[in-house]
Parts: C-alpha cells; sequence; structure tokens
C-alpha cells in the first residue's frame, strides 16, 4: 500500500514540467482566440463592411427653359367627370427605328398620329403664330428609357403630346391643351405643368399608372401681385412755380391790355402809364423838382 502514493507523486511530478512550459504562450493563444469574436477596444474603429449608397433626391428639371410663362391657367376639369378611356394605341404606319426613341421623325410623326388635330398640322407648314417646338426626352414611367414629350404651338394655344416606346411602335399616353406659353419641368418621373395668372399659379402633377400619365396632384401658389412700372423721369412732375395774380381793372376801364390815349394834363405836367396798369411792379421815381405852375386858359365856348 505504499506504492500508491509513490506512483501518484512521480506522475504528478512529470505533468508539472510540461505545464509550465505551456504558461507562457497560454496568454497569446487566448488572445489570438478572442480577436474573432471580441468587441473591440474603447477608441478603436471597426469595419463592419460595405455601406448601402445613398440616393439622391430627383432634381427639378425644367423643359424648355427660355420660354416664358403663361399669363393664366387653363380651366379645371371636375374629378371624376371623365369615363374611363381605353388604352391607348399604337401610331399607325410609324415605327421607332432600333426601338430608339430619340430616332422618331417628329414631322411624321405629327402628320401620322390620330391624336394630332388638322389645326395642329399646320405647323408642318408656313403658318402665322404657330410653332413646334423642340422634341425633349425624359424617363417619365421609370422603366429607364426616356418618353418624347411634344409641344406644338398655335395662335392662342400649346398642345402638348407625350409618347412611349413599346418595341418598335409608339404609344401616345398622354395629351393636354394649355396656353401659349406655360412652365414645365420634370421631377424625377413626376411631370409638372405651371401655369401662372395675376398674384397665383396653379401647378398640376401628372405620373404614369402603368396605362397613361394622369393627374396626381394640383395646387395654387401665390406669387404676389404683379409690380407696376415706375415711372419714367419724363413723367415726373415738374414743380409750378406760382406767380402773383396782375390787379383787376377797375370797373368801365375795360381792359387793361388796350392800348387808350391818356387824358389831358396840363402842359409841364409828366405823362406816364403807371406800371401796376401793364402787369408789372411800380418802380420807385426819382425825386424831381417841381415844375412851374401853368396858367390855365380861359374855357371858350361856341
Amino acid at each position: 500500500m505504499s506504492t500508491a502514493p509513490r506512483r501518484t507523486a512521480a506522475r504528478r511530478t512529470a505533468v508539472g514540467p510540461r505545464a509550465a512550459r505551456l504558461l507562457p504562450v497560454l496568454p497569446v493563444l487566448l488572445a489570438a482566440l478572442a480577436l474573432p469574436v471580441g468587441c473591440a477596444a474603447p477608441g478603436e474603429l471597426r469595419d463592419h463592411g460595405a455601406v448601402t449608397p445613398v440616393t439622391p433626391s430627383p432634381a427639378r428639371v425644367p423643359l424648355w427653359p427660355g420660354a416664358p410663362t403663361a399669363p393664366s391657367p387653363t380651366p379645371q376639369e371636375p374629378t371624376g367627370s371623365r369615363s374611363p378611356e381605353p388604352p391607348p394605341q399604337p401610331v399607325p404606319d410609324l415605327t421607332v427605328p432600333g426601338q430608339d426613341i430619340t430616332a422618331v421623325d417628329v414631322r411624321a410623326l405629327v402628320a401620322k398620329d390620330p391624336g394630332v388635330t388638322q389645326d395642329e398640322r399646320r405647323v408642318l407648314e408656313p403658318c402665322a403664330g404657330c410653332e413646334l417646338r423642340a422634341p425633349e426626352y425624359r424617363d417619365l414611367t421609370g422603366d429607364g428609357r426616356p418618353e418624347l414629350l411634344l409641344a406644338v404651338g398655335l395662335a392662342d394655344t400649346v398642345v402638348l403630346h407625350v409618347y412611349t416606346a413599346s418595341g418598335d411602335r409608339l404609344l401616345p399616353i398622354h395629351r393636354v391643351s394649355l396656353l401659349k406659353v406655360f412652365g414645365a419641368e420634370t421631377v424625377g418621373t413626376d411631370l409638372w405643368l405651371y401655369e401662372p395668372t395675376g398674384s397665383f399659379r396653379t401647378g398640376r402633377l401628372y405620373r404614369w399608372d402603368g396605362v397613361r400619365l394622369v393627374l396626381a396632384d394640383q395646387k395654387v401658389e401665390g406669387i404676389g401681385p404683379t409690380p407696376e412700372p415706375e415711372p419714367t423721369s419724363s413723367a415726373v412732375e415738374k414743380p409750378v412755380v406760382e406767380k402773383p395774380p396782375a390787379p383787376r381793372p377797375s370797373a368801365g376801364s375795360g381792359d387793361v391790355s388796350l392800348k387808350t390815349a391818356p387824358p389831358s394834363r396840363p402842359s409841364g405836367v409828366a405823362t406816364s402809364v403807371p406800371d401796376a396798369a401793364v402787369g408789372k411792379q411800380p418802380q420807385p421815381t426819382p425825386a424831381r423838382p417841381a415844375p412851374p405852375t401853368a396858367t390855365p386858359l380861359p374855357e371858350t365856348k361856341p
């Protein structure tokens, strides 16, 4: 029974040196195992991978920025007054070259689209007051491809046509009649049309509903009264200098402007018309010596 304790003691002595050799390496191993799953030290940056890119808000991009704005809006249509329209039909006898809507001949489009009236087709010939604006291309359906916006100007109105490409065919998805001049812009895939009048401006928002562009919102904004033109220098009134009124003639004396013979005076007495009688201010006369008194002649009777 005395041998068992000796074996245990020997076994403990044999294990001791190996454990002692592993002790300096053990903290390093534990630190290496803790790095993948441990938390970063305070103030240390951690990499969480790629960040999702932020999509910027769509900016307003005006259509025909050089055109002036309209003076008044068109009358509003009551909501729900129109019956559901059939889906748009392709423009007959017209194809989209290479499915590129920017390659469509707009003059041929005006001539072949049944939605373009005969009055609008006058822009194809010399016409007083008519205008076929350069086409604009914007993505209004959200499919990444542009739509064609065409403005046909007449004497008093402008008709806006919007088309989208479906394969090699062209579909009319919107038509609206506006005034001769109007404001238009796109915000993302939204189409805004503006018609100001007086101190207000009416804006209409059109959006794609999967078939065509429809009216989605409308707002009226105050833009302030129209400033009056400032008067020119020629229109400025000059100050009026009032002159003293001329003295009125006595009753029965007649018009002082008429020259009358002065009354007879004795000889030797100076005769002169008073300055006040001709509308002048009396001037002081220098003192003169008294003339000799003349003896009056006796009156002779017939």
